[in-house]
């Protein structure tokens, strides 16, 4: 693996306080030498300050972009996405903070990405190899059910296209409208995908398997999920694809 380019995770965070030195320090022991811009909404819990007590130790790796509010998963993934282009890396990836993501498999994550392999690749709970642990039946259907409905309505053939562990090529996040992206819950990590596929990148799926939070408070609430049920329709049939194209 070429170890010449620049690649960096953005970790989005809101009361993170349990989780943040763990999985900071997770990331940089990765061997493919990661770099981390953690994007925080302002935590009351002090996460953006225990940031900046871990960036004196971590020089040069870790990197902060603290915003005044709570104003979504989707805003803070594009303002992070911009700040990353902006400081010219390679390969952007984006994770949770909260170990729901498994940091090792974010070296294969790259390695698709960087052998040219795909354009996009995903962290995946549903194809062979992935799953799921610590999730109630009903929450693993409405998941699984929410998948199948987003590739049926976009002809992605994507299995977890509601999946927020991904890594991007700098060339695809350089061609869409990043603007243009309006989604701001879980249907943000479908949208992206979405436009990706439209503009003929290639999308492949790395299995891995999904461990509910142990730490904090999960973020999902009925708004989210609803926002990404009528959302899709929304993006599919109500709107151009051509929106997402960079004038």
């Amino acid at each position: 693996m070429c170890n010449v380019s620049k690649k960096i995770v953005i970790i989005p965070t809101y009361n993170e306080i349990e989780n943040i030195e763990a999985i900071i320090n997770a990331v940089l022991e990765q061997p493919s030498k990661f770099d981390i811009l953690i994007v925080d909404d302002g935590s009351p819990d002090g996460t953006g300050n225990e940031v900046k007590r871990l960036q004196k130790i971590n020089e040069g790796r870790l990197h902060l972009l603290e915003r005044s509010g709570k104003s979504g998963l989707g805003t803070a993934y594009i303002a992070g996405f911009k700040w990353c282009l902006g400081n010219n890396y390679d390969f952007i990836l984006e994770m949770d903070a909260d170990f729901s993501h498994p940091p090792i498999k974010l070296n294969e994550l790259l390695e698709k990405c960087e052998t040219g392999e795909s354009d996009v690749s995903v962290g995946s709970r549903y194809i062979d190899g992935g799953g799921v642990v610590n999730w109630p039946t009903s929450r693993l259907a409405l998941s699984k059910g929410a998948s199948l409905y987003v590739r049926l309505f976009t002809g992605m053939d994507v299995k977890d296209p509601t999946a927020g562990f991904v890594c991007y090529s700098r060339k695809v996040l350089e061609a869409i409208n990043l603007d243009q992206i309006k989604f701001v819950g879980y249907a943000f990590q479908i949208e992206m995908k979405y436009a990706s596929y439209r503009l003929g990148f290639k999308i492949k799926e790395v299995p891995i398997i999904f461990q509910d939070r142990q730490k904090g408070k999960s973020k999902m609430n009925i708004f989210i999920i609803r926002e990404a049920l009528t959302g899709v329709f929304a993006m599919r049939f109500l709107h151009s694809y051509k929106r997402y194209v960079k004038n």
